[in-house]
């Protein structure tokens, strides 16, 4: 007799996110002939730039396809370490995606009980990376009218002595929120009060701000960098999300430790992929402002659609390529065909069939009657799917 399969308990509590499940409702509403614009995967529509892919194209012909280092290739961590102070080649970790940087450090550090606070809304990974490792995850909820910035006594208040790390993410995604240094200074001053918290700084939309400098915490508390991760990676500055270079910096101890987890999984990272790596960031770095001036352009146009629909509020990202807006003052409003929109899905589902565009609902975000838009798009196509959106909600009959 066979024995029906039966999963491990550690992903009980992972769910398919709702990333993947609106992309799967686009990909079967194009083979039905629609043609769907999405607006919900957070990749940049520009090209990895030429003197990167000849980089790559050049260590394939002089056979540069060995087994990688673990850590990385000397050169690649030397030209990161080269971008924080203080840093040497030790304090980095080259991985696979800032992802797997994020996961390493998470598997090299967690044990069952312990917890993660993470300010909401947040990247939908998050959660999910922290219970496979077996450990808790602690919301700490935001507000739009704060600017999605975390209020510093909420934040105390869900701090235990079981917390392990403090998990933030400027630029945010989704909520495009920058964490100006002030407000850095103020967590550090919390975990000054919990010395067996370490902080953990996903700083991957680093080169894309609008109005408002960034700020590293690697920077701001430097004098918490004996219990600090900076993760970061080439993805969205320089358009390489398929190359799958991420990196992480950090204290000797915790890198080493992350280094055991990323030889067992990986065994290392993709040489090629690290040769493009080295040239993007030692090589010209004009295309990164020429860049950001034209997503916040973008923005700019995306926001003009959204404050001018009737129901949808949408705070002024600061920083990445998104919009978060609340959709709260429809919900339980009705559809044309006679369906009540009750949650995220709904809507976004709604939005999907009527408009043929593509957006993620807010509860995979742990903000629940909110939805986000990528515009990482052509400004054609972002015309286009906005137009077809705004009349869409604009059918919707008020609750």
């Amino acid at each position: 007799m066979s024995i029906s399969f039966q999963a491990a308990d550690r992903i009980s509590d992972v769910a398919i996110s709702d990333i993947v499940i609106m992309s799967e409702a686009a990909r079967a509403r194009r083979a039905e002939g629609h043609q769907v614009i999405s607006l919900g995967i957070g990749e940049p529509d520009f090209h990895t730039p030429d003197h990167v892919n000849d980089a790559a194209i050049k260590a394939i012909l002089e056979h540069d396809t060995q087994y990688p280092p673990i850590a990385g290739k000397p050169e690649l961590r030397a030209a990161v370490a080269g971008l924080y102070d203080s840093a040497t080649p030790d304090h980095v970790l080259v991985s696979s995606g800032s992802k797997y940087t994020i996961f390493n450090a998470l598997m090299a550090t967690l044990n069952p009980g312990d917890e993660v606070v993470v300010p909401a809304p947040f990247w939908t990974s998050y959660a999910d990376m922290i219970r496979l490792c077996g450990a808790k995850v602690v919301i700490v909820p935001t507000q739009a009218a704060d600017g999605f910035q975390v209020n510093i006594q909420t934040l105390r208040d869900a701090m235990t002595p079981k917390t392990k790390w403090l998990l933030i993410n400027s630029p945010s995604n989704p909520s495009g929120a920058v964490m100006p240094a002030e407000k850095l200074s103020e967590i550090g001053e919390v975990l000054d009060d919990f010395p067996n918290c370490w902080l953990m700084s996903d700083e991957i939309y680093q080169h894309l701000t609008y109005g408002i400098a960034f700020a590293s915490a690697w920077d701001v508390l430097a004098h918490h960098r004996d219990r600090m991760l900076i993760t970061n990676g080439v993805s969205k500055a320089y358009a390489m999300t398929g190359w799958r270079i991420g990196f992480g910096i950090g204290p000797k101890a915790l890198i080493s430790a992350m280094l055991k987890v990323q030889a067992q999984g990986t065994s290392g990272t993709c040489t090629i992929a690290q040769a493009a790596a080295i040239a993007a960031l030692t090589g010209p770095q004009d295309l990164l402002e020429d860049r950001r001036q034209s997503f916040q352009t973008r923005r700019d146009l995306v926001l003009g659609y959204l404050n001018a629909m009737d129901g949808i509020m949408t705070p002024k990202p600061e920083g990445a390529f998104y919009t978060f807006s609340s959709w709260q003052d429809l919900r339980g409003g009705t559809t044309p065909d006679g369906t009540v929109l009750a949650t995220d899905r709904d809507f976004c589902q709604y939005i999907l069939t009527t408009a043929n565009v593509t957006i993620i609902p807010g509860t995979g975000f742990a903000a629940d009657g909110h939805f986000r838009i990528s515009y990482a798009s052509s400004t054609d196509d972002l015309h286009q799917a906005l137009s077809q959106m705004t009349e869409a909600v604009a059918a919707i009959t008020r609750p």
